[in-house]
């Protein structure tokens, strides 16, 4: 955890792979860490360059999407580091899916068709296209895990009004579909993601981190359709991987369950396969970045200056 005390700083925040430090009432500091996180459970051991690839990541997409929305983002002074506004965030994720992944999936596998009030056609496999893009959020929780919500539950809930809700739909799939176009440049598909929103005023913001491995998965799309036909497994870019070896190693962040033993040669690959979702989703080399605290600090003080927050 990183305790910098930078000048006007009024609030500091920890959380699962970041630290967030509010700068008099309307900035924030977003530090991302090398933290890993599973199942809402912080893994004992950092990842090397994870909150560089992280942080750099969503600095292009955001930069990338902004035509679309507004986004909080305003400097960006470290590899590991972001300066932006600060927003009243609704308490909601936006999740998009294209395809029938993850939580989806195994929702879809258990015999359910319903997913945060979303109708499932029959007949889908693993890793499917849904005939289009469905959003389906789950709620932002403080501590614990995150719930699914439906779009009636939201506004039923006022976690958002009627006409922000349309806004934010409108918003998470138009980014939903920049995301698919840049990433099938890089021959990938974006299988799934999630937004965050906030407010500042009557304004809507798109925040924090934007199509990275942590927020979004990844297939290469060389390929796809054959390994679907054949019911072979679908190469992915996401940290789905360190979940399915957890799952393998039973833990799913259940009471009583121990996470298992992260090995110098499994934090190695690991690394190794947040570089590589860097390269292949950016088109750019990864150029990794060794700073001090001490760096760190001098480089977000000289930005907050010449944005004139201090």
């Amino acid at each position: 955890m990183h305790n910098y005390q930078f000048p006007s700083q009024t609030a500091i925040y920890h959380g699962k792979v970041r630290d967030v430090f509010t700068i008099h009432q309307d900035w924030l500091v977003m530090l991302a860490s090398d933290r890993i996180s599973a199942f809402d459970v912080i893994l004992p051991r950092p990842i090397p360059y994870k909150g560089q690839v992280l942080n750099q990541i969503a600095a292009i997409m955001l930069d990338a999407t902004k035509d679309i929305c507004p986004n909080w983002l305003v400097a960006v002074p470290s590899p590991n580091v972001s300066i932006g506004k600060k927003c009243t965030p609704f308490k909601i994720e936006m999740v998009v899916r294209g395809n029938l992944v993850g939580h989806a999936w195994r929702t879809y596998q258990s015999g359910s068709r319903t997913l945060c009030g979303v109708s499932l056609a029959e007949g889908l496999k693993e890793n499917d296209f849904f005939p289009e893009p469905i959003i389906t959020p789950s709620t932002k929780a403080d501590a614990g895990h995150d719930e699914d919500i439906s779009k009636e539950e939201i506004l039923a809930q006022g976690l958002a009004s009627a006409a922000d809700w349309a806004i934010l739909e409108k918003y998470a799939l138009a980014l939903f579909q920049r995301g698919k176009e840049i990433a099938l440049k890089q021959g990938l598909i974006l299988a799934d993601t999630k937004y965050e929103f906030g407010k500042i005023g009557d304004t809507i913001y798109l925040m924090d981190e934007v199509h990275t491995p942590d927020s979004s998965r990844y297939f290469y799309s060389e390929g796809f359709e054959e390994r679907q036909l054949s019911g072979e497994k679908q190469k992915q870019l996401s940290k789905e991987f360190v979940r399915e070896w957890l799952i393998a190693n039973n833990f799913m962040g259940k009471e009583g369950q121990t996470v298992p033993e992260m090995t110098d040669a499994w934090i190695d690959t690991i690394s190794k396969r947040y570089i590589e979702l860097f390269e292949k989703v950016s088109g750019k080399p990864f150029i990794p970045e060794n700073f001090s605290e001490v760096e760190v600090e001098n480089a977000v003080i000289e930005s907050l200056k010449k944005l004139q927050v201090i």
